[in-house]
């Protein structure tokens, strides 16, 4: 038993210090739906904003060594999603579609292990291609967890995977507020409540919920003072509720802060005011250069947080900023992308983020 834990407690350390992305969703008073999230990584990824309209072709196969054929479906709702540029082809990691249904791929490395496929099987998709099947096939988070069950979703060498293979969980939630976790574990598919309303790395997420009790005296209401003897001890500011918040940058620290803000930060009246409340949350995880190393080899490599997405579920709106220009979000109306009838594309570090905006005439005399 002590040598199982402690070879749990090794593959976390390993895999904690690469990999850090966090996902959180939030219903607003009037029931808007907002879903944001983080991408960190230490390679540039070439992260690319992409739309694909409606009945756009996407292709399912099997691995190659099967010789099964492969499936060429017409998408029932357009898309908006987030790929990594280095790899062909189109691999969605981050999206919504014209319904209102959000997805974010995270990496859990160390505990993914994704489904085999046989020759008998007929239906089957490789992991680059989930997420397009997903966000182009279903309205719902409903929808897609009735037809998950019905799809092998394998990956092997014969994939590109970059810098690490892709191994990932994922976060649904549609604009009703409904939401879930996708993983492969062992082989299976393991489907999740998404009762934290929150998304980071590995482990899974059952260990995060089960860590979460850990941390049952988190509080937003501090101590405010205290006699000692005969001395009043008063406390010396606000905050000290918190006192034993993780701080780190880990996956189970990142999941502890994100919903303890999530649960407790004041609940928004509106999509505007979720949008805000998101971005405050994930301003807590967000990683500068230089701060999350790791050591690949001989050569220190840094995560960071490459691009930060907004979803406005209920209105169609994404939001969206890289690292350079972490304190301006583009705001994209995807109701008039959604109407296009030809695909298009832009690396998100080429989006026409403005330059700093001058505020001396405010005050100049």
């Amino acid at each position: 038993m002590i040598r199982s834990v402690l070879a749990v407690i090794s593959v976390i350390a390993t895999i904690n210090a690469g990999f850090a992305c966090t996902a959180v969703d939030i219903v607003a008073t009037d029931k808007s739906v907002v879903a944001g999230r983080t991408m960190e990584w230490a390679f540039d990824m070439k992260w690319t904003l992409v739309s694909q309209p409606k009945g756009s072709q996407v292709t399912l196969s099997a691995p190659p060594d099967l010789n099964l054929p492969a499936v060429t479906t017409a998408t029932k709702y357009a898309v908006v999603g987030v790929s990594p540029g280095i790899l062909p082809g189109l691999a969605l990691l981050e999206g919504q579609n014209s319904a209102g249904l959000g997805m974010s791929g995270n990496f859990l490395p160390g505990f993914t292990e994704y489904q085999t496929v046989t020759k008998d099987d007929k239906s089957y998709a490789s992991i680059l291609s989930l997420g397009s099947w997903a966000l182009g096939n279903h309205a719902t988070v409903a929808e897609v967890r009735k037809a998950l069950p019905s799809i092998k979703v394998w990956s092997d060498s014969s994939l590109p995977s970059g810098p690490t293979p892709a191994t990932l969980h994922f976060v649904f939630t549609d604009r009703s507020g409904d939401g879930m976790i996708v993983e492969y574990v062992g082989g299976q598919l393991q489907i999740h409540d998404n009762v934290a309303h929150v998304l980071t790395n590995a482990p899974t997420y059952d260990w995060h919920l089960l860590n979460a009790r850990n941390f049952l005296n988190l509080s937003t209401v501090g101590v405010a003072s205290r006699t000692i003897g005969s001395v009043n001890v008063t406390a010396l500011g606000q905050g000290g509720g918190m006192m034993g918040l993780p701080g780190d940058f880990t996956p189970p620290a990142r999941f502890i802060r994100a919903a303890f803000m999530r649960f407790n930060i004041t609940q928004p009246a509106n999509a505007s005011e979720a949008i805000q409340s998101i971005g405050h949350i994930l301003n807590t995880v967000d990683i500068p250069l230089g701060i999350a190393q790791s050591k690949e080899g001989n050569e220190i490599v840094s995560d960071y947080t490459q691009f930060v997405s907004i979803k406005d579920l209920t209105n169609n709106r994404l939001l969206i900023t890289d690292y350079a220009h972490r304190t301006t979000f583009l705001t994209i109306d995807l109701n008039t992308i959604f109407a296009q009838d030809k695909p298009s594309s832009v690396v998100i570090s080429d989006l026409p983020y403005p330059n700093a905006i001058d505020g001396t005439a405010a005050l100049k005399n």
